[in-house]
Formats: structure tokens, C-alpha cells, sequence
């Protein structure tokens, strides 16, 4: 528009508000996450296990049918059952971040898009946790919240006394879900955000958690230690979940050093987020 014209004015429409300017990017990431048929069925896929489970938890508690079968009751909805749904729902999600994560933010990079976003009244940190809710969303809504709709399911079918005296069980679905789901978001982002190739970014995060397996595997034996598992971020995640759920009595690492090994795990993928998303990155010759 030319100048002289002087019929340019400024915005003054309403403003979004700074605190959830993040979900503009989360609405526009949902759009190309979707446009893949595989990934699309493969999500669908991962609800018929937790189907399953509510189907098994129904039965289980029918009394027609128990008297049918002639037995008290198929198995005990208890810890150790949300322990190995968790378990099965956390693969599926591991599978969808290693199709996911990788693509947020290397294309964005390799296509020097950050300018664009952050040239607006737009921060780093809006940008990262506007990429990383994709990701909750979706492990979400095949973790925590199917596991917190059996746990009511089976409280409705066993009455107030079961709820009350398992509650803490819908605090370990919570919190072991979001624990785990944390730390493969932000693992992802960082991968990605680093290797601007998104299958490289995927084979990135497979081998941080299987090569960390085996080295972690090759120091325990060599040494005599378990030490090595603090390298094993399957077996920290692991450790956390069989402490939440009470299900066993040893770990493969102690839940106190399990909890702070992933705390370390977090704090470096956003240092190394912080590092590489701005809008310009100056390359020494």
C-alpha cells in the first residue's frame, strides 16, 4: 500500500489473550496430523484395547453371568490391572509419538518458518507447548483418560465402598501417565527440533531408548552395577509405574533415583529446545 495514500490503520480488533495464543499453533498442527490414513486408523486401533477392558470390567461384575459360569468373579480390578493396561496403552503411544513428534518442529526448521511464528507478539515458549499438546492430546486419549473411565466404570459397578478404598489408583493412572507422556513429548520435540529430517528424528528417539537399553545392559553386567539403568529410560519409567501401582516389590531402579533421572531427562530437552527454537540461528564458517 503507498504511503501517501495514508489510508493504512493499525489492527484494533480484539486481542487473543497471551495465555492461550499457544493453541493457534496446536489447531493448525492437528490439521497435517490427521491428513495421514495410517496414522488416522492406527489412533482409531488404539481404543479397541481399552473397549476390551470396559467390556471385560462389565462382565465381570454381571451377576447373571458369574452365576452362568458358576465362579465368584473372572479376575480382581486392582492395581495390577491398570499396571498392564497402562503398559499396553503406553506402547501405542510410544508408536504414535515416534509417527508424530518427529515431523512438529523439523519441518518448521528446515523450512525456516520460525520467523514467521515468532516474529509475532508470540514467545518461544508458546511455540513449544503449542507443538507439545498435540502430542498430550493424543497420548491422552489412549492413556489416562480411557484408564480414569474404567477406574469409574468398575467404581460404579462395585459400589462406594471399592471407590473409597482405591482411590489412589486414579492418582496412579494420572500421574504415571502424565510422568511418562512428559518425557516422550519433550524427548520428541527436542529430537526433532535438532534433526531437521523427520524419519532421522524417528530413528533418533527409537535409538535413545533401545540403545540406552543396551548400554545401560552392557555397564550393569561389565560392572556388577545397576547404575547402567539410569541410562535405560524404559526401565526409569518403569520403576515409577510399579511404584505408583504397588504391583511389585523390587524395581529395576529405585524410585527416588528413577524420579530424579527423568527430572534430568525433562530439564535437558528444554535446554536444548531453548537452544534451537529462534527465529534466526547464526552459523559460524
Amino acid at each position: 500500500m503507498a504511503v501517501r495514500k495514508r489510508s493504512y490503520r493499525g489492527y484494533s480488533g480484539d486481542l487473543t489473550p497471551m495465555w492461550s495464543r499457544f493453541l493457534i499453533v496446536t489447531r493448525y498442527a492437528f490439521k497435517t496430523v490427521f491428513s495421514s490414513k495410517f496414522l488416522t486408523a492406527f489412533f482409531v486401533c488404539c481404543f479397541f484395547y481399552p473397549l476390551g477392558c470396559a467390556v471385560a470390567i462389565y462382565l465381570n461384575q454381571n451377576l447373571r453371568v458369574l452365576a452362568l459360569l458358576n465362579i465368584p468373579a473372572m479376575f480382581d480390578v486392582d492395581g495390577r490391572f491398570f499396571f498392564h493396561f497402562l503398559n499396553v496403552q503406553l506402547v501405542l503411544a510410544f508408536v504414535i509419538t515416534a509417527l508424530v513428534g518427529p515431523g512438529l518442529v523439523s519441518s518448521d526448521l528446515a523450512n525456516n518458518a520460525l520467523p514467521l511464528y515468532l516474529c509475532r507478539p508470540f514467545s518461544h515458549a508458546h511455540y513449544v507447548f503449542g507443538k507439545m499438546m498435540v502430542l498430550v492430546t493424543l497420548l491422552s486419549l489412549i492413556t489416562w483418560i480411557p484408564g480414569l473411565i474404567l477406574f469409574l466404570i468398575q467404581a460404579s459397578l462395585a459400589g462406594v465402598g471399592w471407590l473409597t478404598a482405591n482411590l489412589w489408583m486414579a492418582g496412579a493412572i494420572f500421574l504415571s501417565s502424565g510422568v511418562q507422556i512428559l518425557v516422550l513429548c519433550l524427548l520428541s520435540l527436542a529430537l526433532s527440533a535438532w534433526i531437521k529430517r523427520k524419519l532421522a528424528a524417528g530413528a533418533a528417539l527409537l535409538g535413545v531408548f533401545f540403545f540406552g537399553a543396551g548400554l545401560g545392559q552392557a555397564i550393569n553386567a561389565s560392572l556388577s552395577t545397576r547404575s547402567g539403568s539410569l541410562l535405560n529410560i524404559g526401565e526409569l519409567m518403569a520403576s515409577v509405574e510399579i511404584t505408583l501401582f504397588r504391583v511389585y516389590s523390587e524395581t529395576p531402579v529405585p524410585s527416588d533415583m528413577a524420579w530424579l533421572a527423568l527430572l534430568t531427562v525433562c530439564v535437558f530437552c528444554l535446554l536444548l529446545l531453548e537452544r534451537k527454537v529462534r527465529a534466526y540461528e547464526v552459523v559460524k564458517g
